[in-house]
């Protein structure tokens, strides 16, 4: 006899490392990697809300962390404590789960086409009748066994070619991204962080990438009034800095780094909040933090379209909601025929992941 035997849920107990572990990994990225600074927010938070009692006590998870390998001693770092490699993995796995829940690790492959594919390339769920040419290897027994009973009946069972399904394959391509983050001053205007939700996104990328599209690359740069690239460890401790928007900076590197990419597919990323307001010209500085300047606008412009010419996909991802902003974002991805999204910071992960996965033009 089949049945169900509902029960009440439990949830799964978590030591007391594992809960305040936690909270750590959320503070260490609000504070740039600061550790000192995310434990005085630990003491005032444990003041308020009794995290710890006298049998575990804040010194005891910090002396855990040492132990642990999620702290070392330096003298470089504020309180002379600072994180380790083994404390950024934790970090971009904690991104990925915020952002965008847990994924599992797919095979060696990269992202769906619209193409068809020959066998030997990933399978989809997706079934369609045989035809002569498939490879053995892509058929569905179990489903064509299902349809040759339903055609043939159980009495005078028989399996015909007519009977045979196959997994629609599906063709595989290697894709290089550029990530772009703007970290002009804006960032942390008029009390809101907007930095800290752009370095865990850029974190949970490089993480969901490293899992599911591990033959994929992503290069981070960051631009205010230059543009640089930025490894991956340097990502926790980002900072804000007084820069204005250089955006035509942030786009000449990663134009530059995706020339020097093997793979066909190629893309940028940006997140930014502000107009663009700077401009470098023979070596000097061209800024107007005043409306939009069409001298920078058209550099920008100018751009955009070079990188449609060159096959080099533009998303944009817009935090701020003036219009007139709105209409530039509009203008810049027309030049490039990209896509913008004006998304709040709150959404920003998933609508970057989405897009990143499903390679289809969207609007939100």
């Amino acid at each position: 006899m089949q049945g169900f035997r509902f029960q009440g849920f439990s949830a799964k107990s978590q030591s007391k490392f594992d809960e305040l572990f936690k909270l750590f990994k959320q503070l260490i990225t609000h504070t740039s990697g600061d550790v000192q600074e995310t434990i005085d927010w630990m003491r005032e938070l444990d003041k308020e809300y009794q995290l710890t009692d006298s049998i575990y006590t804040i010194d005891d998870f910090v002396e855990e962390l040492k132990k642990r390998g999620y702290l070392r001693e330096t003298t470089d770092r504020p309180g002379g404590l600072g994180i380790t490699p083994k404390t950024e993995q934790a970090i971009r796995e904690n991104a990925l789960e915020l952002l965008f829940g847990k994924l599992k690790k797919g095979k060696a492959g990269n992202h769906s086409t619209r193409y068809g594919g020959s066998s030997g390339e990933e399978q989809s769920d997706v079934l369609r009748n045989f035809e002569p040419g498939d490879s053995p290897q892509n058929l569905a027994l179990n489903e064509s066994v299902q349809q040759a009973q339903l055609n043939s009946g159980m009495e005078e069972f028989r399996l015909t070619e007519q009977d045979l399904l196959v997994h629609e394959q599906e063709y595989k391509t290697q894709t290089a991204t550029v990530l772009m983050i703007d970290i002009s001053h804006s960032m942390i205007l008029y009390g809101e962080d907007r930095i800290t939700p752009a370095k865990m996104v850029a974190m949970a990328l490089a993480e969901m990438i490293r899992r599911k599209y591990p033959k994929d690359s992503l290069d981070i740069i960051v631009f205010g009034d230059d543009a640089w690239p930025i490894s991956l460890k340097d990502l926790p401790y980002l900072q804000v800095g007084p820069y204005h928007t250089n955006t035509v900076a942030g786009l000449e590197l990663a134009m530059d780094i995706l020339r020097r990419k093997k793979t066909t597919n190629k893309q940028i990323f940006m997140i930014t909040d502000g107009k663009p307001s700077c401009l470098k010209e023979n070596g000097t500085y061209y800024k107007n933090s005043f409306g939009l300047d069409r001298r920078i606008v058209n550099k920008c412009l100018e751009l955009a379209a070079l990188c449609k010419r060159k096959q080099i996909n533009i998303t944009t991802f817009m935090v701020a909601k003036d219009d007139y902003l709105q209409h530039f974002i509009d203008e810049f991805a027309a030049a490039n025929q990209g896509k913008a999204y004006f998304t709040g910071l709150k959404g920003l992960g998933e609508v970057i992941f989405r897009d990143y996965n499903s390679k289809k033009s969207k609007r939100v």
